[in-house]
């Protein structure tokens, strides 16, 4: 699992650069299944839901609920940086734009994983943080991912002894 720590905040005064930045940024940190970076781009009373999550309110429950059952069992996770529409003012931005990722079924043969993705940030003493995002899969994708080891198959049990008379 990665770990980039970055630490230097989203900052930027041009809308467009915070918003790509912050979709480049998230982007790398899901890729890597870094959570400690991730959460350091979001308020903690984020808003959100995904491919997984139906709403999640604070950025644990959205850890627990949508990162952590996604990021390991997916590859190559990228934002398209080029195409993003975004706007806003002084305190609060938006954008939009489109996502790829290898989902894996259930024997672990790799699929195209594509989707959309929403990010609202809030300018907080000076920096960007996402107080929502919706990120989810375009329809049609199957809704799971298993990982590129798929599910394991289950051993069964071995049979219970009883005690003899």
């Amino acid at each position: 699992m990665g770990n980039h720590s970055e630490t230097v905040p989203i900052t930027a005064d041009d809308i467009s650069v915070a918003i790509r930045e912050w979709f480049e940024r998230f982007g790398r940190y899901c890729a890597s299944v870094d959570y400690e970076s991730a959460r350091r781009i979001f308020a903690p009373d984020v808003v959100s839901f995904g491919t997984k999550a139906e709403i999640v309110s604070g950025l644990n429950h959205l850890q627990k609920n949508q990162w952590e059952g996604i990021w390991p069992n997916i590859r190559d996770f990228t934002f398209d940086l080029h195409n993003i529409y975004s706007s806003g003012d002084g305190r609060y931005a938006w954008g939009i734009t489109t996502w790829a990722s290898t989902g894996f079924d259930r024997e672990g043969k790799p699929f195209f994983r594509p989707g959309r993705a929403t990010v609202v940030l809030e300018r907080r003493e000076g920096e960007w943080l996402a107080v929502h995002t919706h990120i989810s899969l375009y329809p049609g994708t199957p809704p799971s991912t298993f990982g590129p080891k798929g599910v394991a198959k289950k051993q069964p049990s071995p049979p219970t002894k009883t005690p003899s008379s």
